[in-house]
């Protein structure tokens, strides 16, 4: 038997029925953290460089280059985002 085919909402963990609020959170963590992580790769910064300009060891760039999401908050994303002189802005939806 066939399994359903459903279109995504733009937000798997909304699609994966997490609490609203949560799911948010989620997304918005994990889209940083993947912006991030190719903003460095196209960079062509070396991980040391990049622990410099961050701020933060090389261990933890190694750890938000691997997308181990779960060890950075929303905050710590954004304030990374603004160190490499990035600005992060937010869409809401009705």
């Amino acid at each position: 038997m066939d399994e359903p085919i459903f279109e995504s909402s733009g937000n798997v963990f909304a699609d994966l029925d997490l609490e609203p609020a949560e799911a948010m959170i989620l997304h918005m963590r994990a889209k940083l953290m993947n912006d991030l992580r190719l903003y460095l790769q196209s960079s062509g910064m070396t991980r040391m460089e990049a622990a410099k300009k961050l701020g933060i060891a090389e261990s933890r760039v190694s750890e938000l280059m691997g997308g181990k999401w779960d060890k950075f908050s929303l905050e710590m994303l954004i304030t990374l985002e603004a160190r490499v002189g990035r600005q992060v802005t937010l869409e809401l939806a009705a």
